[in-house]
């Protein structure tokens, strides 16, 4: 396993925009994003392979959000637009060894978490 450290939250209006960052500590295969709102499970948002060639993105935020990795710095990036209230959520890094997946059971490393809240 990979130790993974967040950055990037905060506190938004409706409309703007934040970066998270995610740095793992050694290689990883697979990078993804997911998010947890109080109450809720925790949700896929999104996930980049290694190479960067592949991508996927939840429905929700489809051509809102995008996802990038700098694999000279093992950081993965998510690029947020056009936030909603109901983006508000604990983002969480994770990072795989093995192949691209977007379910938790995929994902052998986690970050801590970082808080983002958009108002209206």
């Amino acid at each position: 396993q990979v130790q993974l450290v967040e950055s990037g939250g905060g506190l938004v209006q409706a409309g703007g925009s934040l970066r998270l960052s995610c740095a793992a500590s050694g290689r990883t295969v697979s990078m993804g994003w997911f998010r947890q709102a109080p109450e809720k499970e925790r949700e896929f948002v999104s996930v980049i392979s290694w190479s960067g060639s592949t991508t996927y993105y939840a429905d929700s935020v489809k051509g809102r959000f995008t996802i990038s990795r700098d694999n000279a710095k093992n950081t993965v990036y998510l690029q947020m637009n056009s936030l909603k209230p109901e983006d508000t959520a604990v983002y969480y890094c994770a990072a795989s060894g093995t192949s691209i997946g977007r379910r938790l059971a995929d994902f052998a490393s986690w970050g801590q978490g970082t808080q983002v809240t958009v108002s209206s």
